[in-house]
């Protein structure tokens, strides 16, 4: 049962969250292509109800962890799109000082604790902070997210075992978009029904909608109650899809127009807006507003990330280790 009411203002900031990383991410790709972006790009149009979803439920003391696909959990949790987007320029003004780029944003302040570029390796990582906060006692929980392609890791097992074990409050979550990079989880597994992995930990775990937003929401509202009752992990595998290739790079000859269409149909942002307009919660007055309102902070943030300088050499040496006078660097 969802502790957390889904309400009328629910809808709007959902429509107002995923109309933004939507448009946040259409125009990376777009200053990708002009060369103004570098390196690995890896896009979330289409799966913006994963991360809405979540963040509805979610307190803002609450943790968050994910791979390389990252602009969209760094913005919901609280990363501004000046923040983001100077990172994706490589600027010092980026959440990562810009020595992150698009698959290392990061965010003390807001608890993102980051997207790593090892395939899987944020998993374990997301149990220690899980333990970090059962050990101080604090009722905060961490969401971690991975890829379908991660779950053939072993450090998944590791992960899901000892948190099972010492019932770390972590919500594990698959986004399961249908492809690791270009291969299809039918191609990897015969047992396609990712879920059915942490049955095997007796860990509570369910497949879920990933482009309806509300089945998310109360899918990780009953996650997030288990985890801070002290009654442990839960592992969801939320079927979702990806509109672009796996980066910038990759073209996506794998799949059929019709399956991409097909999925198009199920927009999770039409979706919304369509609830809302029909509901009568709102006028087209206030999409104009909505709309003009990202459009003017997207375009305000390219103007930031654009003004803003790049790290000073010295910046190489910072971040680096705790200790400030490491004495093993050498200059």
């Amino acid at each position: 049962m969802s502790s957390i009411a889904i309400t009328k203002e629910t809808y709007l900031e959902w429509y107002k969250l995923m109309l933004l990383l939507r448009k946040f991410e259409e125009k990376a790709g777009q200053l990708y292509g002009q060369q103004k972006i570098r390196g690995f790009c890896h896009l979330y149009i289409g799966q913006e109800a994963v991360v809405a979803g979540a963040i509805s439920v979610l307190k803002p003391e609450d943790s968050m962890i994910t791979a390389y696909r990252d602009h969209a959990h760094a913005i919901a949790k609280g990363v501004t799109p000046n923040e983001a987007m100077a990172e994706l320029y490589g600027k010092i003004t980026g959440c990562s000082k810009g020595k992150g780029g698009s698959m290392h944003f990061f965010s003390k302040e807001h608890k993102f604790m980051g997207g790593h570029g090892i395939v899987g390796g944020q998993i374990p990582l997301g149990a220690g902070i899980a333990f970090a906060e059962k050990y101080n006692g604090n009722n905060n929980v961490c969401v971690c997210y991975m890829g379908d392609g991660a779950v053939r890791q072993g450090a998944f097992n590791e992960a899901l075992n000892m948190a099972m074990l010492w019932k770390l409050p972590v919500i594990f979550v698959c986004e399961n978009n249908g492809y690791a990079m270009g291969t299809s989880v039918a191609r990897t597994t015969n047992m396609i029904d990712i879920y059915k992995m942490g049955l095997g930990f007796d860990m509570p775990s369910a497949p879920v909608d990933g482009m309806d937003v509300v089945a998310v929401h109360n899918a990780m509202d009953e996650a997030v109650q288990r985890a801070r009752k002290g009654d442990g992990p839960t592992f969801l595998e939320i079927r979702t899809y990806r509109y672009k290739g796996h980066s910038m790079s990759d073209p996506a000859k794998y799949r059929t127009k019709e399956e991409l269409e097909e999925y198009k149909h199920r927009d999770p942002i039409l979706a919304v807006k369509a609830t809302i307009v029909n509901n009568k919660y709102a006028d087209d007055k206030w999409f104009e507003e909505v709309e003009a309102d990202v459009k003017q902070r997207i375009d305000d943030s390219v103007k930031f990330a654009e003004e803003s300088p790049y790290p000073d050499v010295e910046e190489l040496y910072k971040d680096v280790y705790v200790q400030e006078d490491y004495p093993f660097i050498l200059d």
